[in-house]
């Protein structure tokens, strides 16, 4: 009896040995399976466990600011230099030198670009002339050696070196002429009258010093 058992055992040992070949690899994807579904629940608790992001900074609203949100603009730097009283003194003296010099600065342009005002080599008006030599000629630095033996005229003719510019002429009364600035004058007018703003608006205004 024990001999036919052993027998029984033996025979059968192979199939069993095929039946739990064929169940192993189940077994090991049901394995493996599990455990990846255990790592994705770990990571999805390790996740939560962590504190929210921080909610990106805005640029109307600051840091944190909703999207949309509007803060207080920065003064604009011009506003700023506006509201400086030095500043407000200084536009307020450049509109004064500026409504000063504006009306004799017209004409001259006038004397000086208008070839049907004044031709070439032709003198100035007695009305003209007076403008010119009370509000120009009078500053300008080498007034008294311009005018020399006296003043006959004043003058408008091309620039003894620069013959495509026409500029003014003091017209002697021994015949002889010199051309004068017209931009010298009204600097050295400014320096006078305006001595605290002078440079300033000079070097912001004159193109040549």
């Amino acid at each position: 009896m024990a001999f036919a058992a052993a027998l029984l055992l033996a025979r059968g040992a192979p199939l069993l040995l095929l039946r739990w070949s064929a169940r192993a690899p189940r077994a090991g994807a049901g394995a493996a399976a599990l455990g990846a579904a255990r790592r994705h629940l770990s990571a999805l608790s390790t996740a939560d466990d962590l504190p929210p992001p921080a909610p990106p900074p805005h640029v109307d609203g600051g840091v944190g600011a909703p999207l949309g949100a509007k803060g207080p603009a920065p003064p604009s730097l011009s506003k700023a230099w506006a509201d400086e009283p030095g500043f407000r003194r200084w536009k307020d003296k450049e509109a004064e030198i500026l409504s000063d010099i504006g009306p004799i600065i017209a004409l001259t342009k006038n004397i000086l670009h208008s070839n049907s005002r004044y031709r070439d080599g032709e003198h100035l008006s007695a009305e003209d002339q007076k403008a010119v030599v009370e509000k120009l000629l009078a500053y300008h630095p080498h007034s008294e050696d311009k005018i020399g033996c006296g003043l006959n005229s004043v003058m408008v003719d091309r620039h003894p070196q620069f013959r495509y510019s026409r500029c003014l002429f003091v017209v002697r009364n021994d015949g002889g002429w010199i051309d004068f600035s017209y931009q010298k004058c009204l600097r050295a007018y400014i320096r006078e009258k305006y001595p605290s703003h002078a440079e300033r608006f000079i070097r912001e205004h004159f193109k040549r010093n």
